[in-house]
């Protein structure tokens, strides 16, 4: 069967349409089909741009789609998903060359903890399955998040007690330390006994992890777990939102400051604990707001820490039902906004219907992105130009930032 293209998802193209995950566009390959999908036996004709993985579990972790893909084409088909969905809503742009993170750069891993036969086990989805494939490394991470897979391994044991409990361990490397926040984990029958308890506490301890908490409930804590967001130093919310890699918040951040030159207000919407906050402080006055109180009581409390820069308000504000109206925005030059992946349409109304002269949207879905795009542009604002960011590297997910004009 001969590969035309790579999809959405990372997977090869073939006519019918038929998916084989593995594959690149004009390889002939031999598959073994189950409906559309299709499952590599044998690759007949290689690609030029086919490389070696860099990691022994690729194929069986569904963590990366495309560790077998050269640098160059692998980038262009990221920015190619972003160019189809603006195509969709009949927009273009102009596109600044891709940042992209290297390896070994990820902060933040949300990893499955299953029973195994020796105690516990961590790891990822395997592709195409719920099955848990167990990782001993990832090229992908930081290596003190690598380094730290035994003692969150042990961790994950107390943990499995309760049969329909499957753990999952939210693990953030911050300043000082790794900060653990673990979800599905079984309380309806009876809750945590007072013994897991304790020995997650000891095993911690023994860790020397900064935090523990179950579903952003305290169950440890030794330290607050730090960030830094421009000169801030924030105390992260248990379970709060923080870019994967640091190095791809601080291009964010920088393209956004280029963008938001000569602000006299600025308004950061979706802004979490501000990371684009304090930031974009430094240019103007900033009026901040997030759905999650507790991010925004940890913003607050940060800005002791960061003298010098402009006044910083904030609020806790579901922004989906209650968006910044437009006559709010009266007084904003520069709007910022960093939504979850369904995007930002009613807030987007309102930027539409405000006399703002500049949006700066942050996204991590070009779907979504292009459909609030659309709304502005039939406002009256231009898309100049899209900065790609490619911040989950080896998987399908691509970040941007749109800077719009009036």
């Amino acid at each position: 069967m001969q590969i035309e293209a790579v999809g959405a998802q990372g997977d090869g193209l073939a006519a019918g349409p038929v998916f084989a995950p593995l594959t690149l566009p004009g390889e002939r390959v031999r598959l073994r089909l189950e409906g559309q999908r299709g499952e590599l036996l044998e690759v007949l004709e290689a690609s030029p741009d086919r490389i070696e993985p860099v990691c022994p579990h690729f194929g069986a972790c569904g963590g990366c789609a495309t560790q077998h893909w050269a640098a160059e084409p692998y980038l262009a088909w990221k920015v190619d998903q972003i160019r189809l969905a603006l195509s969709r809503e009949r927009l273009e742009a102009d596109f600044a060359p891709t940042y992209a993170v290297p390896p070994a750069s990820r902060r933040r891993l949300a990893l499955h903890a299953r029973r195994g036969r020796g105690g516990a086990v961590i790891g990822f989805k395997g592709r195409r399955s719920w099955d848990l494939v167990e990782i001993n490394v990832c090229p992908v991470s930081d290596p003190r998040l690598v380094a730290a897979f035994p003692a969150l391994r042990a961790l994950a044991a107390p943990f499995l007690g309760h049969p329909k409990s499957a753990p999952t361990l939210h693990v953030t490397l911050t300043e000082t330390g790794l900060d653990v926040d673990i979800t599905g984990v079984e309380r309806k029958s009876g809750g945590l006994s007072a013994d897991t308890t304790m020995r997650a506490g000891e095993i911690a301890a023994k860790a020397d992890f900064a935090r523990v908490s179950l579903a952003g409930d305290l169950i440890y804590q030794s330290r607050l777990p730090m960030v830094r967001f421009g000169r801030a130093m924030v105390a992260l919310p248990a379970g709060g939102f923080l870019q994967a890699v640091a190095a791809a918040e601080d291009e964010m951040a920088r393209i956004a400051l280029e963008a938001a030159k000569g602000a006299s207000r600025i308004a950061d919407l979706y802004c979490g604990a501000g990371a684009f906050t304090f930031r974009l402080a430094e240019i103007a006055p900033v009026h901040a707001a997030d759905a999650s109180a507790p991010a925004i009581a940890a913003l607050k409390a940060a800005i002791a820490t960061a003298p010098g820069l402009k006044a910083i308000t904030a609020e806790a504000r579901d922004l989906v039902r209650r968006p910044v109206l437009s006559s709010e925005l009266k007084s904003v030059d520069v709007v910022l906004f960093d939504p979850p992946r369904a995007g930002a349409l009613e807030q987007t109304g309102e930027i539409a219907r405000s006399r703002t002269a500049r949006v700066i949207a942050v996204s991590c879905n070009p779907t979504t992105f292009a459909r609030d795009a659309r709304v502005l542009a039939d406002a009256g604002f231009k898309l100049e130009r899209v900065h790609s960011i490619d911040q989950f590297l080896w998987s399908p997910h691509v970040e941007l930032v749109g800077v719009f004009s009036r």
